[in-house]
């Protein structure tokens, strides 16, 4: 089974057919994330990789060159044309995907979404965070590693990524009520799943505000891309970066003290996630109030909104970072 790196090209299939070593009677499965060949959701392929053999599903993950919305539904669409069993789906637009999910639905598919609360065309949507929750971990880290006062900055993967800009609200939000004296600069930059856009803006930020004390880099890219723009200018422990990035890809630094941790959620344990519930809707299985759902845990869900939200939340820091990384993420 292996990642897909998908060109925008018309006509041209996405991939060639689901892995060939898995039963016939296995059900069929393609998750669609936001971007392919990063850390990130290299570690979320590994998770579906491993419950998939460990369950018998027959799974695939397929990542796009790059965060574009078009490319996912592109990407969708092909595995509606195979008729797969489940399409898990990380968007980068809800908006965008509505009418393709819905497409799937309706050819008796069944779809499952993850960091994706606002969608509809769902049948379920998991988070290992709530929103809220994430959002003021990190505000109330921000908080305590800055003093004094200051700017601070918000980047999120894109405007229209629901749940970065959830986090956002949430941090912004409870920043504004505890600590006034941390002032937001501007409003989001939506740059944090490229390292190369994270850092350019960081540099740009910290020539147009000398009294910059923040970063809160909500996406997997913007934690890294700030923290090398911290590190040129020798801004280490002047200006804090925070944020959900890979342990392997952070972990040098978090030690030399230019990227000062954060809370993630394991996207291992997201993709094992994917693949227990594909299999178990697909053999009818009613999700309920109490059940314990590997890699869940107990779930208490909405039926109503078809959201299944828990707190996994793994803290990023010098402690365990390593511990982490040797994990594989």
């Amino acid at each position: 089974m292996k990642s897909k790196l998908l060109g925008f090209v018309a006509g041209i299939a996405l991939v060639a057919g689901l892995a060939t070593s898995a039963s016939a009677a296995d059900p069929t499965m393609g998750v669609v994330v936001k971007i392919g060949g990063i850390p990130w959701f290299n570690a979320m392929e590994m998770g579906i990789e491993k419950r998939a053999s460990e369950i018998g599903v027959d799974a695939e993950m397929i990542g796009p060159v790059s965060a574009d919305p078009a490319l996912q539904v592109q990407a969708i669409e092909d595995l509606i044309a195979k008729g797969v069993d489940v399409i898990g789906v990380v968007p980068n637009d809800e908006s965008a995907l509505e009418p393709v999910l819905k497409k799937a639905q309706d050819a008796g598919i069944i779809v499952i979404s993850h960091e994706g609360p606002g969608l509809k065309n769902v049948d379920w949507n998991f988070e290992l965070a709530s929103a809220k929750g994430f959002g003021e971990a990190y505000g109330k880290l921000l908080a305590e590693k800055v003093e004094g006062g200051g700017k601070y900055a918000v980047f999120v993967g894109s405007l229209t990524v629901p749940l970065h800009n959830a986090w956002a609200d949430a941090a912004i939000a409870w920043l504004k009520a505890n600590h006034p004296e941390i002032e937001l600069v501007g409003d989001r930059y939506g740059v944090a799943e490229n390292v190369d856009d994270s850092r350019s803006t960081a540099l740009d930020l910290i020539a147009a505000h000398p009294d910059l004390k923040g970063i809160l880099a909500f996406g997997s890219q913007g934690p890294i891309g700030a923290a090398r723009a911290v590190e040129e200018r020798r801004k280490s422990g002047e200006i804090v970066v925070l944020g959900p990035f890979s342990p392997g890809q952070g972990r040098k630094m978090v030690h030399s003290g230019v990227l000062s941790g954060g809370f993630m959620w394991n996207p291992a344990q997201a993709g094992e996630v994917f693949v227990t519930m594909g299999k178990m809707l697909v053999n009818g299985e009613e999700i309920k109030d109490g059940m314990d759902i590997p890699g869940l845990g107990v779930v208490h869900p909405d039926v109503e909104g078809h959201d299944i939200i828990t707190d996994n939340l793994l803290e990023l820091n010098k402690d365990s970072v390593d511990g982490l990384a040797k994990m594989g993420l």
